[in-house]
């Protein structure tokens, strides 16, 4: 059995398809691990998110920002954005179904002695913890007061983790972490406001994943949703957003038996940056 990872699909289905193409991917012999940003800003996220279900086991996702998003946008909690791509989605048939099943996707999971994560974590949490906080979550995303959830999901306040924190800020510092993180102090102080790459880090801040002596700093984490970063492959660190949606390329890395076997398609096409 073959185990894959890939990077940030956004809607770019024809790309995705010509990604399992490439790497020969069979649903009755191999496994995939989506990074999450399944859908948004590219074309068809419609046909992303039926491709994916009717892999079943075959293929799990971890749910990004994005994703959140059109959760909120599909139960009515939050308007979409100008620059979203989720129309046809919405109107679709079959919908609802979807839906669903993106709401029963994860924030994080480990297997293969790697922690999955669609954006970051902060300095202090370890495995075990970031397990057991996205699982905090998941319930309220698919309750029936999901809208409820949904609409206080949005903010960047509080910035940082404490331990004592309940309810809604606490949700938040979880999802903002798991989903949205780029930098962060090294007390874990989260930053939203630059997207660039890791050497625009603001004064005070750096990269997630080089804040010294972080709880995580002894297990190998893979994430996307840092476009701007781009490919990472590095013992204890595989970041694989490589802006398919941006005119970049979608990203698969093998990682079975501790390999690390890196495929690339290039993405036909390319949104503008919003």
């Amino acid at each position: 059995m073959a185990l894959y990872l890939i990077g940030d699909v956004q809607g770019c289905d024809a790309a995705l398809g010509r990604l399992l193409g490439e790497i020969d991917f069979s649903p009755s012999r191999d496994q995939l691990v989506l990074l999450g940003d399944l859908v948004n800003r590219g074309p068809d996220s419609l046909a992303v998110l039926r491709r994916l279900q009717a892999l079943g086991d075959a293929a799990q996702c971890l749910l990004g920002n994005h994703d959140l998003h059109a959760l909120a946008v599909a139960c009515g909690a939050r308007p979409a954005h100008k620059s979203d791509t989720l129309q046809e989605l919405l109107a679709a048939p079959d919908a609802p179904e979807l839906f669903d099943w993106l709401s029963h996707r994860e924030l994080a999971i480990f297997r293969d002695r790697i922690l999955m994560v669609h954006a970051g974590v902060l300095p202090q949490w370890d495995t075990a913890k970031t397990i057991a906080l996205s699982a905090e979550i998941m319930p309220a995303i698919r309750s029936k007061d999901a809208k409820n959830f949904f609409q206080s999901m949005y903010g960047n306040a509080p910035n940082a983790w404490r331990d004592d924190l309940q309810g809604a800020e606490r949700q938040r510092v979880i999802i903002n972490a798991l989903t949205r993180l780029r930098f962060c102090s090294a007390e874990g102080e989260m930053e939203f406001a630059t997207k660039e790459g890791a050497g625009a880090a603001p004064e005070g801040c750096m990269p997630w994943f080089d804040v010294p002596d972080r709880a995580t700093a002894d297990v190998t984490i893979a994430f996307g949703h840092w476009s701007t970063l781009g490919l990472i492959n590095r013992p204890n660190l595989i970041a694989l957003d490589t802006g398919c949606v941006w005119g970049g390329c979608l990203s698969a890395m093998r990682v079975d038996g501790g390999r690390r076997e890196l495929v690339q398609v290039n993405c036909e096409q390319a949104q503008k940056p919003g």
